[in-house]
């Protein structure tokens, strides 16, 4: 019996055992048309053994680059896309260029400098004020969430102003004016209104204490009629 700990390496373990062994035996043809053929039926093997890859761009393509790879780059055949080499498998990407400058204010983060330097060199006076107040907003956003407590608008002023060397100056907005409720009475008729309107609450009051002493009497049969059942139950229960 053949154990898997003594066979070779499997390479690409979604083809299966089978597949390599395919591969392997095509490294051995000496015959070169023989060899093609073979190979393109295995590439059919393996299309059909991962319908998923049907799906995926350039499909085929893929399925070339992994025969080679399941070879160990030594199968010779023709392949209608470039032959993929070990180098171009292990090369290492480029090294990410990442960022090395620090923001002055980190608790404020490094976009809210780029957006004042933004706002700072900004023309259109509104696009600035706009700029500006969004800024403002934001530092109290950020030092609610760092204190845990609000902050007076006058202390975000100040901090703006020292950032931006007077540049950018916060203007805190004011409560907004909250119009009189709308009514609804046509105008000419306000006493009327009035007088349906109080008639209306004591045909209320009428009806819910209607309700309620209604309520109470049937309460009162209720209990009667609980309290004969239990004395019928208990002088039958003593006979």
């Amino acid at each position: 019996m053949e154990y898997n700990t003594t066979r070779n390496y499997l390479i690409m373990k979604e083809y299966g055992r089978n597949i390599q062994k395919m591969v392997e035996y095509l490294v051995t043809i000496e015959d070169d048309e023989e060899r093609q053929r073979n190979a393109m039926a295995v590439i059919e093997l393996m299309g059909t053994l991962n319908p998923h890859l049907r799906n995926v761009e350039d499909f085929r393509h893929k399925l070339w680059d992994h025969i080679f790879n399941i070879s160990g780059f030594s199968l010779k055949v023709e392949s209608p896309y470039p032959i993929p080499t070990i180098e171009k498998l292990r090369a290492k990407p480029d090294r990410l260029p990442y960022p090395k400058k620090y923001p002055r204010n980190r608790h404020f983060g490094k976009n809210l400098e780029m957006i004042i330097d933004k706002a700072v060199h900004e023309d259109n006076p509104e696009k600035k004020e706009g700029f500006t107040q969004c800024i403002g907003n934001y530092m109290k956003l950020a030092y609610s969430n760092w204190h845990k407590e609000s902050v007076h608008d006058d202390a975000i002023k100040a901090e703006l102003l020292a950032i931006t060397d007077n540049q950018l100056e916060f203007h805190p907005g004011h409560t907004a004016h909250i119009p009189a409720p709308v009514s609804f009475v046509p105008s000419g008729n306000v006493a009327g209104a009035a007088d349906q309107f109080r008639s209306s609450k004591r045909k209320n009051f009428q009806q819910n204490k209607f309700k309620s002493s209604n309520s109470g009497s049937g309460g009162s049969k209720s209990r009667d009629n609980n309290n004969k059942h239990n004395n019928k139950y208990n002088k039958n229960r003593n006979k």
